[in-house]
């Protein structure tokens, strides 16, 4: 393979994805047998450490890793598809731009007022997070139109030119415009962007009719904010990225993952980055569906556990998307605590446990872990990068279920002894327990807090988790606790997929390129305008299209059409699918049929007699997905030998056992093998604890299963 030859000349598709602790890479021919798992020779992966302070030189590293790895050159890549953690991290460390809000006189208090609702009546010293934009730079202007788009008081030009001199005093670097009901008269917005552009060419601005064109002006203004404030960081960092993969040859299409699992072009991302706030994870949870229609699995959970967080997903069928989301809670588990989203996400938990979540002694004397992290500078002790803390990689190094000597690929040597050192003084001394005992202690924690994040989730969702679901584990850290993770649910199959140690980066190559419109017009199905609102649905997948097209300007399309209805009188409302037939053409009652259909699989009981209302439209164009194949019978191939023997402290038993050391790329389709063992790859090591049969499906995927026969 020369510089520029590789394996036949052939185009090449890379994934790209920017976690907390690690940069995960991925190269793949185009075209292949996307999830047969027989990608030996046509998929490659690397996995660098993140390089926080200038991320876009992480990734150009990784990439030059994967490259040499698969004797490809930088003119054999057809595209690139990128996701990151970069906006989240960004929102919940308040490191984005200076930023104002322009909005309707009156109403500049609208982000701390909220809904004025309370995520936790007994605590009389709640702490909600602090807006993203102090009060002193949110301005109000006179202006306002009624919820029928009505002027009832024309905006003050003068006074928005008065504005534009004093921020640019202040230094302002973004600015936020939200005016009451710009979601259905959106030019007074529009007007203020005029004049801003006019006198601050150098300042971004963000409108909230374009950002989050819906009704509920907090949530509205909190997206637009989000939006504001994120958009020079990003768009500084995709341009600096742009730039330096020209620099190195990759002149190719740069396709973003957005939080609703579809892709989108630079220039989209480059506007809307809130919409990238769950890009990451959204590219796991699209690679868990594709991997659940391979196995002809009805109910599922995803599990992604890297080195700064977990998450977890549940669906039935598919995933689902929603549009409330909340970034930096103040409480980990309490819903209101953070700030608003209101884009399309992905419907997920996620929480700060991950291999470099630090470990310490909390003031009642229990062992706590996280939502802190090591991060990937300085890391975990073992890496010997300067870290002191405890983490969950170095109890895990402690219990042998990580190989020090070839902790990702063997580019990263593990010291054991700093490990140690840091467990003991952290865990170990305080509780006056050996080290072993802390570091199971730390893990169990760990296991423990992602199992209640799971219960919690399930729980608002009305899901049942054991029984039938199957667990698809997946990150760097997933492998080694996902067992254990499934036994504390009541779970008893885990699918471990090829590649898991970047799966997300896979998962960002089996994505369509997709984008959702939305719009709130209320009306209830009793004499609304069905002209009218096709009228309006037409115009959504108008702008749909247009984003969909700048990602795949030759690929075949299809809409989703989707209503928000509820019951007049209620506070929240459900997603009903829409016909693909104009409105005007069908009968209200099919459409009260679809609502009350809906309902009723949600809750388990209508309402009758009450009317239905619909407050929001969605439109979603998107292309075609990579397409499932399904899994075959294999005929068993038992496994008798072992890289070696490693002494692994199970928890179940709470003492040291025997436990086999296989490499995956050993297990040949049909692989049998009984734990207790571990099976160690590049990117990480699954954990097959005694009572777990191994199996390897005609996909290559480890498929454990609980056997509680093993166990005699």
């Amino acid at each position: 393979m020369g510089a520029d030859g590789g394996e036949g000349g052939a185009a090449w598709r890379l994934g790209v994805d920017i976690g907390g602790t690690f940069t995960d890479l991925v190269v793949e021919r185009a075209g292949t047998d996307a999830g047969t798992g027989s990608f030996a020779g046509r998929r490659y992966t690397a996995k660098v450490l993140t390089t926080p302070s200038a991320p876009e030189q992480g990734v150009i590293d990784g990439i030059h890793a994967v490259l040499r790895a698969a004797g490809l050159g930088p003119r054999q890549i057809e595209s690139i598809t990128h996701g990151t953690t970069l906006a989240t991290n960004a929102l919940i460390e308040r490191r984005g731009a200076r930023t104002a809000l322009i909005t309707t006189e009156g109403f500049r208090d609208v982000l701390e007022i909220g809904t004025e609702t309370r995520f936790d009546h007994y605590d009389l010293d709640i702490d909600k997070p602090e807006p993203l934009i102090p009060r002193e730079l949110r301005f109000g202007v006179v202006e306002r139109t009624s919820a029928r788009g009505d002027v009832l008081e024309p905006l003050d030009v003068a006074a928005v030119d008065r504005l534009a001199a004093e921020l640019g005093r202040l230094g302002i670097e973004s600015v936020a415009v939200g005016f009451l009901h710009s979601f259905v008269r959106p030019d007074h917005e529009q007007r203020v962007r005029e004049r801003l552009a006019a006198r601050l060419p150098n300042v971004t601005v963000s409108l909230s009719s374009e950002v989050s064109p819906e009704m509920r002006e907090y949530e509205r203004f909190s997206t637009t904010v989000m939006n504001a404030y994120l958009q020079p960081r990003v768009a500084g960092y995709l341009r600096s990225l742009r730039q330096r993969l020209k620099a190195v040859g990759l002149d190719c299409p740069v396709l973003l993952m957005l939080s609703n699992g579809g892709l989108t072009d630079l220039e989209t991302a480059m506007r809307f980055p809130v919409r990238l706030v769950e890009s990451g994870p959204a590219g796991g949870v699209i690679l868990a569906s594709h991997i659940a229609k391979e196995c002809s699995l009805a109910k599922v959970m995803s599990f992604d556990m890297g080195g700064t967080t977990a998450k977890i997903c549940l669906f039935d069928g598919a995933p689902s998307t929603v549009r409330d989301f909340e970034v930096a809670r103040a409480y980990r588990f309490k819903r209101g605590s953070g700030l608003p989203l209101r884009i399309p996400v992905v419907e997920m938990v996620e929480i700060g446990a991950g291999g470099g979540s630090l470990a310490r002694i909390s003031g009642i004397g229990l062992i706590a872990v996280g939502p802190d992290s090591a991060g990937s500078e300085p890391g975990p002790a073992c890496y010997g990068r300067g870290g002191a803390g405890a983490t969950v990689t170095d109890a895990n190094v402690l219990l042998g279920r990580i190989d020090p000597t070839a902790f990702a690929g063997g580019k990263i040597a593990l010291d054991p002894a700093n490990a140690e050192n840091a467990v003991r003084r952290d865990v170990a001394e305080p509780l006056a327990i050996d080290v072993s005992a802390a570091a199971l202690g730390i893990v169990e924690m760990v296991d423990e807090n992602m199992a209640n994040a799971a219960r919690e989730h399930a729980a608002e969702r009305g899901m049942e988790i054991g029984g039938e679901r199957t667990m698809i584990a997946f990150g760097g850290s997933a492998p080694l606790h996902a067992a254990r993770l499934a036994v504390k649910l009541g779970i008893d199959r885990v699918i471990v997929p090829v590649d898991a140690g970047v799966a997300s980066a896979v998962g960002f190559l089996r994505a369509p390129v997709a984008y959702e419109v939305l719009r709130s017009r209320p009306c209830r199905l009793i004499g609304f305008d069905a002209a009218a609102i096709d009228a309006l649905l037409a115009e959504m997948s108008e702008d749909a299209c247009a984003f969909v097209r700048a990602g795949a300007p030759h690929a075949e399309l299809a809409t989703r059409r989707r209503a928000f209805m509820r019951y007049v009188g209620q506070r929240h409302e459900i997603i009903v699918r829409l016909p693909d037939a104009p409105l005007a053409s069908i009968d209200p009652a099919v459409l009260r049929g679809s609502f009350e259909e809906s309902y009723l699989r949600q809750f388990g009981r209508t309402i009758p007699k009450l009317e239905i209302e619909v407050l929001s439209w969605s439109v979603i164009v998107e292309t075609a997905g990579a397409e499932a194949r399904a899994a075959t019978p294999v005929r068993d191939v038992p496994v008798d030998g072992a890289l070696a023997v490693r002494q692994l402290l199970d928890p179940g038993v709470g003492t040291r056992i025997d436990a086999r050391i296989v490499a995956r790329s050993a297990l040949p389709i049909g692989a049998v093998l009984d734990g207790p063992a571990i099976v160690v790859e590049n990117d990480t090591s699954t954990v097959v604890p005694q009572g777990f049969r191994l199996t390897v499906n005609s996909h290559a995927y480890l498929v454990l299963v609980r056997d509680k026969g093993l166990l005699a």
